[in-house]
């Protein structure tokens, strides 16, 4: 378990929406993968998944999520991850993004 010692604000520049995830936030990580400590895409993604929502209330689909984790990975120079996380987590993970898939 990890808990979030700063806030994170995050903009999807293919979105153009926000999402915060506050300090004190706790997550598990890299769901069912090698944890990536310095990565922001996982601490995103869970707080999509959680809320099922970006910062301004609009719904957040289970493809939009994976698409940004995939974008924080490509930011991050994560070029395999990349690639590797957005499948499983699109059919998989998703959480209350999953309500609507695409």
């Amino acid at each position: 378990m990890y808990i979030r010692t700063k806030t994170l604000v995050y903009y999807s520049k293919r979105y153009g929406k926000y999402i915060t995830v506050p300090k004190g936030y706790r997550s598990d990580g890299a769901t069912g993968a090698f944890d990536i400590k310095d990565s922001n895409s996982w601490w995103v993604h869970d707080k999509l998944c959680d809320t099922g929502v970006f910062d301004d209330g609009t719904e957040c689909t289970n493809f939009q999520a994976s698409t940004i984790l995939c974008d924080i990975l490509k930011e991050e120079g994560r070029w395999f991850r990349r690639w590797s996380w957005w499948l499983p987590t699109f059919l998989f993970g998703g959480g209350k993004c999953r309500n609507q898939m695409i």
